[in-house]
């Protein structure tokens, strides 16, 4: 599709980059990073889609039916981690990050970290019709 990088076209460096940086800011705070994680950059959006991110307590705590608690910890986590993200992401892309969103899945256990970058040299702004 045309404007879409992933990993394995030219821009795929800095796809890889943005992986490991949220990757070790994951580990950073949780203790363990992902089992998988794959970035897709479209325009000023990046998304980062981590699997396997669950802890053994994580994992415990479902098998007990506290979901609910995960979600909330996970949440309160990526708040701590917000600002390493967004700081990691705006090092490598040398772009600002204007909106940072993450969501958590327990079943499958995958995570979604966006960013979406404010415009630069050349490109429209993230409001402006394509054209």
């Amino acid at each position: 599709m045309p404007g879409v990088r992933t990993e394995h076209d030219s821009d795929g460096k800095l796809a890889t980059a943005i992986s490991n940086k949220v990757v070790q800011v994951l580990r950073q705070y949780t203790g363990r990073g992902p089992t998988r994680s794959r970035t897709y950059i479209h325009d000023q959006l990046i998304s980062v889609v981590l699997q396997g991110t669950l802890t053994r307590a994580e994992r415990r705590l479902v098998a007990d039916g506290k979901s609910d608690l995960v979600l909330r910890t996970r949440k309160a986590f990526q708040e701590l981690m917000r600002a390493d993200l967004v700081a990691g992401v705006e090092a490598l892309t040398g772009r600002t990050v204007i909106a940072f969103l993450d969501s958590n899945s327990i079943d499958p256990d995958i995570n979604v970290e966006s960013f979406l970058l404010g415009p630069g040299a050349g490109t429209k702004g993230p409001t402006d019709a394509s054209a």
